[in-house]
């Protein structure tokens, strides 16, 4: 068997082009190292010739696999080479000028013969210098097209940005709302990454959410991945997530129930968005939703801005340094995030006013937010000490609670209606008549209602 020699940083073998994907990151690997390169379908990884069968649907293949997954584009020559025995492979001689290069909106690097990740560093340094941010990640052109958008996403996205003044014109055809949002990319036919990874279901957006039994990463209680789905919609279910997770404190004020969550609502928000809005897209990383017993834990993939610090922007006065320009701006419409750098501040502010600790934690590859799940503590304390002060049997206390549930139930019934009786409100509660009976002989005696008219025609009167 005819040998060609071993495979180098610039030279790479693949046994078929069934590895076609695989051999899109090897030349991408190899673009953003060296410049040049040459790739061999039909070889094994020791030089050995294989061939294959080769027609000219084959090398159509490898022509279309590079156009569509190679960012920036290049233009390689694609031939068939013959060896010893009649054995055919298929050539692919390539060379650019445009680092980074990305395969599969990941940029890669080659090291040795293996295709790793490129850092987030060394992919900004050649960013810059091939041209700054107009060759950004988000503006390159992406797989999708306007047919795949998620319309219940966009839909929501523009009614909310209307909603809220900063989208002002009529129309609400998605080609119309991409031109105007500039989401197209020059072909008019395929969406840039920002309009992408805002509105279809594309994989760059996949976040690992999980709960764990205690304080630590050791047993975890629930796991759960999405491996693609848009900005708008995954943020929501990223939300949600938490807001399923943690505590809520129940009151009952005058007439209502009312319920505080132990982490305010609108923080989880703005950390969440914020987390897709900040994230590096091509590092083949994703963002991760950390439950543990004492604390919440958001990743945002990439790091925080190299050469700044959390610290720089909690007094809301610092310039905001915006990765991702594009998207940033689209969710400005819907007012999701503002442009302004007031993200960390907003956070803190609504975590001050509520009692909730919050911490912002820098890592090498990751940013976090951390809500500590400090106030379930002061709760607890806070109904120690009342019972403390008003000591009751647990079922009295149960009793007390379920009475004025009942009785705050009676009052917003015969506020509706006041000519009901108590048959039908016990329907309505799903309580025995003896029970509203009894409650509403007390509400009688608090002054909460009296009793107008006789007992057939009669009426109730709420105070």
């Amino acid at each position: 068997m005819e040998n060609i020699g071993i495979e180098t940083e610039r030279i790479e073998y693949k046994k078929t082009t069934g590895e076609l994907k695989e051999a899109i990151t090897s030349i991408v690997a190899i673009l953003n190292k060296h410049g040049s390169g040459e790739l061999y379908f039909g070889v094994r990884n020791n030089g050995d010739v294989l061939g294959q069968v080769i027609n000219d649907e084959t090398l159509r293949k490898v022509s279309q696999a590079i156009k569509n997954h190679i960012t920036p584009s290049i233009f390689p020559e694609i031939t068939i080479k013959t060896f010893g025995g009649g054995k055919k492979t298929v050539y692919v001689k390539f060379s650019g000028d445009q680092q980074p290069y990305l395969a599969h909106n990941v940029a890669r690097i080659r090291q040795a013969d293996e295709d790793l990740v490129m850092s987030q560093e060394m992919y900004s340094e050649m960013l810059l210098a091939r041209g700054g941010e107009n060759c950004s990640w988000e503006k390159q052109m992406s797989e999708y097209t306007i047919e795949d958008i998620d319309m219940g996403a966009f839909k929501s996205y523009l009614t909310k940005a209307k909603a809220v003044g900063r989208i002002e014109f009529d129309s609400d055809d998605p080609v119309v709302v991409f031109e105007k949002l500039d989401l197209f990319a020059k072909d008019g036919i395929h969406l840039l990454n920002a309009g992408a990874a805002l509105f279809c279901l594309c994989t760059t957006n996949d976040v690992q959410m999980a709960k764990f039994a205690t304080n630590v990463k050791v047993t975890f209680t629930d796991i759960r991945r999405e491996d693609k789905g848009s900005i708008i919609g995954l943020s929501k279910v990223c939300e949600q997530y938490i807001i399923d997770a943690i505590d809520w404190k129940a009151d009952i004020i005058g007439l209502e129930r009312v319920e505080t969550p132990e982490i305010p609502v609108e923080a989880i928000r703005e950390a969440v968005i914020n987390s897709y809005g900040h994230r590096v897209y091509n590092n083949n990383q994703c963002n991760e939703i950390d439950v543990f017993k004492d604390r919440i834990e958001i990743h945002t993939t990439g790091g925080f801005p190299k050469g700044h610090t959390p610290e720089e922007f909690l007094d809301g006065n610092k310039k905001a340094i915006r990765r991702n320009k594009l998207i940033t701006g689209v969710l400005y419409y819907s007012k999701d995030m503002e442009t302004f750098a007031t993200g960390l501040k907003r956070i803190k502010d609504l975590c001050d006013k509520a009692g909730c600790k919050v911490e912002f934690r820098t890592e090498k590859d990751d940013f976090v937010v951390i809500f500590y799940r400090n106030l379930r503590e002061i709760w607890e304390k806070e109904s120690e000490r009342k019972s403390a002060e008003n000591p009751k049997h647990q079922n009295d206390v149960l009793a007390d609670v379920l009475e004025d549930v009942l009785g705050n139930q009676i009052i917003h019934l015969l506020t509706e209606n006041n000519k009901l009786n108590q048959k039908q409100i016990a329907a309505s509660t799903g309580k025995s008549i003896a029970s509203v009976q009894r409650t509403m002989k007390q509400l009688s005696e608090q002054g909460r209602i009296t009793r107008e008219g006789g007992k057939r025609f009669g009426h109730w009167k709420v105070k």
